[in-house]
């Protein structure tokens, strides 16, 4: 008996071990891969003149979820949205990595409720995370910013990790740089303590959503059950994440939330990836009223339009460039940036190495040069050299 128990025993170790493996190495890519889909018809036609322009431009994203899966960055994958090597081949100079910690079960854009099951738990435990990362949002987000941090110190200089106005201005000048900014998906890995701003802005963040598909300490989503306005706790978050100089991200923010920053601070504000509400009228329930983009754009706030179902009515290069003339006459030439939410289980028609193919549509379009240039990373680089800490 004792020798049939062991037997027993090593059968469930060797099945735990395949289970293991085929979650990391089977489960998780392939889950990757159907959630950050890219579905385009053929190769993107480009002409030269487009090439061109798109070669001299410094292309900006405000929004990519690349370090909550398992690919390392630093090499080219044939699935997924966003790597190095492709954001090189698209132009891109600056990358804001935002970090997802929490994700409701049957996500959807009207009502979720964050006490229930989270898949980013399976995933992480999937993924073979660090075992503190299973229990606690916060060292998920400061886990995700060391993974960054890593690469920064594989890049040997070719990759860095804006922390100040020095830093980028340094960096952006330097095509052979590739400069990332790190961002909270909402706000929820403080875990409702005040001293886990100092925490994570001590690991690298620098700008900070508020909420994410779901409410939380601090106040309302735009998808949760409330929809209510800051907490006193959330309050009083903003006003030190203000005054540590962490920018402040109105993605996914209820209405009322957003109004309430915009009564507690004059400070510019990013709404890194969204769309105009007025442009694709069935958004409302993902895009902020066009009162509150005009309040933001009045205050030299950034704008960023998403390339997804959602958020803009047609999600092809065509679509895109649609969505962003049309912020651009609404908004002002001055405020309007790229906010693609790669790898943020979207599914897009194109990937960050296909980024000529916006520019391309934009030129049909006939957006002028110097606007598109400003379109595709100089708002946003102007941005943050005035937004980082100096």
């Amino acid at each position: 008996m004792k020798s049939l128990s062991k037997g027993a025993a090593a059968l469930l170790l060797i099945a735990a071990i395949i289970g293991i493996i085929a979650a990391r190495f089977v489960i998780a890519p392939r889950t990757d891969a159907q959630m950050n889909a890219v579905k385009r018809a053929a190769p993107y036609e480009i002409s030269k003149p487009a090439q061109a322009l798109h070669d001299s431009l410094r292309v900006a994203d405000l929004h990519a979820d690349t370090l909550l899966w398992a690919r390392n960055p630093e090499n080219r994958y044939d699935y997924g949205q966003t790597d190095f090597p492709r954001l090189r081949e698209g132009g891109v100079r600056l990358q804001v990595f935002s970090a997802v910690t929490k994700s409701p079960r049957g996500l959807n854009f009207d009502r979720n409720d964050g006490t229930g099951p989270d898949d980013v738990t399976r995933l992480v435990m999937a993924q073979l995370w660090p075992a503190r990362t299973w229990n606690s949002i916060y060292e998920r987000a400061a886990f995700q910013a060391q993974r960054l941090q890593k690469l920064e110190r594989a890049g040997q200089g070719n990759f860095i990790i804006a922390r100040t106005a020095a830093d980028l201005k340094a960096a952006i000048d330097n095509p052979e740089i590739l400069i990332g900014i790190l961002e909270t998906e909402g706000a929820h890995p403080l875990e409702g303590k005040i001293e886990n701003i100092a925490r994570l802005y001590d690991e690298g963040y620098r700008m900070m959503g508020l909420q994410h598909f779901f409410d939380n300490e601090l106040g309302g989503s735009m998808h949760g059950v409330t929809k209510s306005g800051l907490t006193d706790f959330g309050k009083d978050a903003v006003a030190e994440m203000v005054r540590q100089g962490i920018i402040l991200d109105m993605a996914h923010a209820s209405e009322k939330s957003v109004r309430d920053v915009l009564a507690l601070t004059d400070k510019p504000l990013v709404l890194s990836h969204g769309g105009v509400r007025s442009a694709c009228p069935r958004t409302k329930n993902r895009n902020l009223p066009d009162d509150i983009l005009l309040e933001m754009a009045r205050r030299k706030s950034l704008i960023g339009i998403g390339y997804f179902e959602g958020v803009i009515c047609d999600i092809s290069p065509n679509g895109i460039a649609d969505a962003l003339v049309y912020a651009v006459n609404l908004l002002g030439e001055d405020v309007v940036a790229l906010g693609s939410d790669f790898d943020g289980t979207v599914t897009t028609s194109l990937d960050t190495s296909e980024l000529a193919a916006i520019t391309q549509a934009l030129l049909d379009r006939n957006m002028e040069p110097r606007v598109i240039r400003k379109v595709m990373g100089e708002n946003a680089i102007a941005f943050f050299l005035g937004a980082l800490p100096q």
